[in-house]
């Protein structure tokens, strides 16, 4: 059935197309959080071990609501590995080593890349006239940016 929530079609498929952007960095960085969770060497790996897992739990979550929003404008979420990859701003690289200050750093610059994108697409869901996810988007941009502040504090 047709979406009917006041927005024209026009409007909420270039929406949508921020918000897949989004999901699919999200994804990316999630796999990222992972690979630093799993792989974390060093005298500090127990703290930053449960650090990362706080990240990509976050991430996990974050991700089920953009998909979800993507739903909720009436159009749908993409969802497989080539379709994250095509879309992603990210890369896939990884730390040469696999100590935390690596980690932080790479996820760092992630989160800061993706905050970016988001300050800058809020203005463009604005003029879609999409009130909605540009609160969604000022959401979650403040928990990335808290989340950063985070990252920051554990460098050198």
């Amino acid at each position: 059935m047709k979406t009917n929530i006041g927005i024209k079609e026009k409007d909420t498929a270039a929406v949508a197309e921020i918000l897949n952007k989004l999901l699919a960095d999200h994804n990316v960085l999630y796999v990222k959080a992972r690979n630093a969770h799993w792989n974390i060497e060093g005298p500090d790996f127990h703290a930053q071990h449960l650090f990362f897992e706080t990240i990509y739990d976050a991430l996990a979550e974050t991700i089920d609501e953009i998909a979800e929003r993507v739903r909720a404008i009436g159009h749908y979420a993409v969802g497989s590995l080539k379709e994250f990859l095509d879309l992603t701003q990210l890369s896939e690289d990884k730390p040469a080593k696999n100590d935390s200050q690596s980690y932080i750093k790479a996820l760092l610059n992630d989160y800061e890349s993706i905050i970016i994108s988001i300050r800058e697409n809020i203005e463009t869901v604005e003029k879609h006239g999409d009130a909605g996810t540009e609160d969604f988007l000022v959401g979650i941009m403040e928990e990335h940016e808290k989340t950063a502040w985070m990252l920051r504090a554990h460098l050198k």
